[in-house]
């Protein structure tokens, strides 16, 4: 009890998360302001491109903001919503409408602080690193091209796709072009504030300067551009969604999805931020429950699912933040916007926030990463490619899942490459009968993946009357590998050929006991400690029968 006690205790909020807080509450109050000047863009855009709406990219930037700064594992790490959550949302709008939001928020929520409670936050290390690259490409693609229907009419749509890329099609087949002009101004001019203003100062939050731009034209100039709508003036009261037991089964699956990417998303950027400066280390698991509750608070208050988002930690680490007050502040800092500013910020054009998440989707495709991945090894290059095209075109989930397939199925292919078989001729005087001697070497893994081929290149051998198999050097060794061990001494029996075991190492005994490995052989003095004891026996057996 004490035990599970503790482990509780070390995921929940502790004094030392401010520990520094004295020293660094400057630069993280600094911090906090520009992440939330930053995501302010972000957050609508995303809430409106998950179809929840900009209220609800708010709601969950500033609730789940505080929420995972507080309960969350690492000490700078921003949270509210995401692109690749966007991704996950749009299907399940568009299937169950926009309560399913947050109902599917709840859930998700439970469901990743269940899995930090039962310590699964390093699971995510298991991913490998062209995976993670080819799912974040896929991602960019995705955003990217959802912002097509934005751009070319309020009356336009995407059919009746599910799949991102027909819907762009169809919209422009359906565009009206008149407005599809107007639209492409709007990105225009936020692309360039983005592209240029950062390189006058880095200071100069250029996605926010592009849309107030794009908003004040369309003040005074007459358009047909659409516009975000009227925006509450503070934060709704929490309160539990519809919870029909009917809609939570169809919606579970769809819970299971967002969880996955929450927590993916969350761990890698906790970790890609504890590696940009000395913040301190990050605890995986209390950050899968801070994350989780950040979900749980923001379906409560009719938000979206939560993650990490990488890069709002980074321009949090690189603008000075060293504590949680940073992203408390970012929050606060959206809420500030919520009170005093709703309504002109209803007054934003979408097409502005559309050129903010193309530029942004843009900014996610790093090249030089690419070419590398590209130029390293096939296996990895493929799992790149079709990790990125899976996510396109199917699903996010999916796309891991498949991708860590295949870069497995490279992976246990190369590993069983080094696996060796090989004769080895016997050292010293060569002696009558030696030819009748077959000294093979095991070397390497002995796991499912190599073992037929084992089994065959020892059980070809001909014209041999002992087998001394030499085992010192067999590294990992599965039930597989030990049980086709013992097939090898069993058919050599068979055959007439003696088997000799030398060098079983100690980790090893106990499994060849258990699979008959050592009980397959004619007799329990066939197992050798040492190869000149094991030849002196061999040559014996060789005598005796010529």
């Amino acid at each position: 009890m004490r035990r599970a006690l503790r482990a509780i205790r070390s995921l929940l909020p502790t004094r030392d998360d401010y520990r520094g807080v004295r020293t660094s509450w400057r630069r993280d109050l600094l911090a906090g302001v520009t992440v939330g000047i930053v995501a302010l863009p972000l957050a609508l855009g995303f809430g409106i491109s998950s179809g929840a709406g900009a209220a609800a990219g708010l709601i969950t930037a500033i609730v789940a903001g505080v929420v995972a700064a507080v309960f969350g594992g690492s000490n700078v790490q921003v949270s509210g919503p995401t692109g690749a959550m966007v991704v996950v949302l749009a299907p399940i709008v568009a299937a169950h409408g926009i309560g399913a939001v947050a109902v599917v928020s709840l859930m998700a929520g439970l469901i990743v602080v269940v899995a930090g409670i039962s310590r699964l936050g390093r699971a995510v290390s298991f991913i490998p690193w062209p995976v993670i690259e080819g799912f974040t490409l896929g991602i960019a693609v995705i955003i990217f091209v959802q912002q097509v229907p934005a751009l070319t009419g309020p009356a336009t749509h995407g059919g009746s796709h599910t799949n991102v890329i027909l819907a762009a099609f169809d919209s422009l087949a359906s565009a009206d072009l008149g407005y599809l002009v107007w639209a492409l101004g709007a990105v225009v001019i936020v692309a360039a504030c983005m592209l240029v203003l950062p390189r006058l100062h880095p200071a100069i939050p250029g996605s926010l300067v592009g849309v107030f731009v794009v908003t004040l034209l369309t003040l005074v100039v007459a358009d047909p551009l659409a516009v975000i709508g009227v925006l509450p003036a503070s934060l709704p009261a929490p309160s539990l969604p519809s919870l029909d037991p009917g809609v939570l089964s169809s919606l579970l699956l769809p819970a299971l999805t967002v969880a996955a990417l929450a927590a993916i998303e969350s761990l890698l950027s906790a970790r890609v931020a504890a590696s940009l400066a000395d913040t301190g280390p990050y605890d995986p698991d209390r950050e899968l429950v801070g994350q989780g509750l950040a979900s749980i608070g923001s379906g409560l208050f009719g938000g979206m699912p939560a993650t990490g988002a990488i890069a709002r930690t980074a321009v949090n680490v690189r603008a000075g933040a060293r504590s949680r007050l940073a992203a408390v502040t970012h929050a606060l800092v959206l809420l500030l916007v919520v009170v005093a500013v709703a309504g002109p910020v209803g007054a934003i054009p979408l097409a502005a926030l559309s050129g903010v998440l193309m530029v942004t989707a843009i900014r996610m495709i790093h090249l030089a990463t690419a070419r590398s991945i590209l130029r390293s090894t096939r296996a990895d290059a493929i799992a790149y490619i079709v990790t990125a095209v899976v996510t396109v075109s199917v699903d996010l989930i999916v796309a891991v899942v498949i991708g860590m397939i295949v870069a497995a199925i490279f992976a246990l292919r190369g590993l069983s490459r080094a696996t060796g078989v090989s004769r080895e001729p016997i050292a010293g005087e060569p002696q009558p009968g030696d030819e009748r001697i077959a000294v093979i070497r095991l070397d390497g893994p002995l796991f499912f993946a190599a073992a037929d081929r084992v089994l065959a290149e020892v059980t070809s051998l001909d014209d041999v009357s002992v087998v001394v198999l030499r085992m010192s050097q067999l590294e990992l060794v599965d039930a597989t590998g030990a049980h086709v061990l013992g097939e090898i001494v069993q058919q050599l029996e068979r055959r007439g050929v003696t088997v000799l075991i030398k060098g079983v190492r100690e980790g090893h005994v106990e499994l060849f006991r258990t699979v008959g490995v050592l009980g397959s052989l004619r007799h329990q003095n066939h197992l050798f400690v040492d190869l000149p004891s094991a030849i002196a026996h061999a040559r014996s057996h060789v005598l005796r029968e010529s």
